[in-house]
């Protein structure tokens, strides 16, 4: 009877690009939870994009709740709390104003539409759960202004029909930063993306 391969145990099978990324999304929402700093984040981030096994991916969850509330890494990858964000939001003004700040949670697209109105989606201390998100700017005779951490990586693709969509603030972020693409148009308005320091929860606006 031929001998059978040796079992490899499942934490030092090799972790893949996804396995990584849900971790890294993991640290992004401790970071907006207030529970790592941006310098505990940029270590750890470099250690899960450096992991080559499950077992690497252990150490960086080990201290936060959310290591509990998901499995431990293993064949299967470590899910990112499913059905906690639902994939689209939106907010809209007509004739009046409507505002996004704080730390609310980011959907995967978020649309936001102003008509005779304004808008301001600021993304500083929300949390984006997803390592990508789309933001839908579409301003009729109004105008919306879009506020994005300045470590983060930005794509702008919206475009000015009689009116302006800013594009100063694409350009790449940290590392392991989430990616943020705004996208839309402008027709006799105006979209305004502005890159801003993070916000403290000990500081001011």
């Amino acid at each position: 009877m031929a001998d059978l391969p040796e079992r490899i145990d499942p934490r030092y099978m090799r972790a893949s690009d996804a396995d990584r990324e849900r971790v890294a999304e993991v640290l992004r929402t401790a970071a907006a939870e207030g529970r790592l700093d941006l310098d505990e984040v940029d270590e750890r981030l470099h250690a899960v994009y450096a992991a080559r096994t499950y077992a690497d991916l252990e150490p960086v969850l080990h201290d936060l709740p959310t290591a509990h509330a998901a499995p431990v890494p293993g064949p299967g990858g470590v899910p990112a709390r499913p059905g906690e964000v639902p994939a689209t939001g939106s907010a809209t003004a007509i004739m009046s104003g409507f505002t996004r700040r704080g730390p609310w949670v980011v959907p995967r697209t978020f649309t936001g539409t102003a008509f005779w109105g304004g808008g301001t989606i600021d993304l500083r201390e929300a949390r984006m759960l997803h390592g990508e998100v789309t933001i839908r700017a579409f301003a009729v005779m109004g105008g919306i202004t879009v506020i994005v951490p300045e470590d983060a990586e930005v794509h702008v693709t919206g475009t000015g029909i009689m009116g302006g969509f800013a594009h100063d603030a694409s350009g790449p972020g940290r590392h392991g930063a989430a990616r943020i693409h705004i996208t839309g148009f402008a027709w006799w308005g105006g979209v305004n993306i502005e890159r801003r320091r993070r916000k403290r929860r000990d500081a001011g606006a």
